[in-house]
């Protein structure tokens, strides 16, 4: 571990799990562009217990929903969007290892290819540890989700649902600002503040990346508004 890239002890830090083997995480990062040593196994592991972990999870938040309403909402969390989501949280499109082609056409933006990632170091962690181990991770990478879904919720994002319930109230649309940014020039964190007519008080939020700042603002206003 001692010449690991400092990109990667980077991503290990946002992930919150350090890597026994360093070559297995690499392998969680590798695209099958790059080679036949690629993480394609790994992903199909990560996305049984993903699948695993969600459903289980769902099903003990949930005791009264029916099976339809439990698998709608496991495809909302594990759907591919979701999962790229995850990933640029991460900031994982750094840290993939991809084919000549992949790197020209833009592959470490690419939902489909960080979608995979996310599922493929579910599977590493999986490998080298064991389910509960695995499990805490994921729920901890989920929870920010997890505690914002009800059986109704809809497949929009925080940002459009905070939107839309201010228009159905005949309320200005919320006000995003950027009031602090910290850090080196490869590792910001920005400070979101978040202005809504029907709370008195702006609510901050802090990220990596501006949009992701501006999303868990807008997931705060919703808990402050129990919607």
């Amino acid at each position: 571990m001692l010449n690991l890239p400092i990109k990667y002890h980077r991503l290990q830090q946002r992930l919150g799990y350090e890597f026994k083997e360093y070559k297995l995480l690499e392998l969680a990062l590798t695209h099958r562009s790059f080679g036949i040593h690629n993480n394609e196994r790994l992903e199909f592991l990560g996305d049984s217990i993903l699948n695993f972990v969600i459903g289980e999870a769902l099903f003990s938040r949930f005791p009264e929903a029916r099976e339809g309403q439990l698998s709608r909402l496991r495809a909302q969390l594990v759907k591919g969007e979701t999962l790229a989501e995850v990933a640029r949280e991460f900031e994982l499109g750094e840290c993939l290892i991809l084919g000549e082609g992949e790197m020209k056409s833009g592959g470490h933006q690419r939902d489909s290819i960080l979608a995979d990632s996310v599922e493929a170091l579910i599977g590493a962690i999986f490998t080298e540890t064991n389910f509960e181990t695995c499990r805490v991770h994921v729920l901890s990478w989920y929870e920010p989700r997890l505690s914002l879904l009800s059986l109704d919720t809809t497949d929009k994002d925080p940002k459009s649902r905070l939107q839309e319930y201010l228009q159905a109230q005949r309320k200005p649309l919320p006000e995003y600002e950027v009031v602090e940014t910290l850090g080196e020039a490869h590792a910001h964190i920005f400070t979101i503040e978040c202005r809504v007519a029907v709370l008195k008080q702006p609510v901050r939020a802090q990220a990596s990346n501006r949009r992701e700042a501006e999303k868990l603002a807008a997931i705060e206003i919703l808990r402050l508004l129990n919607i």
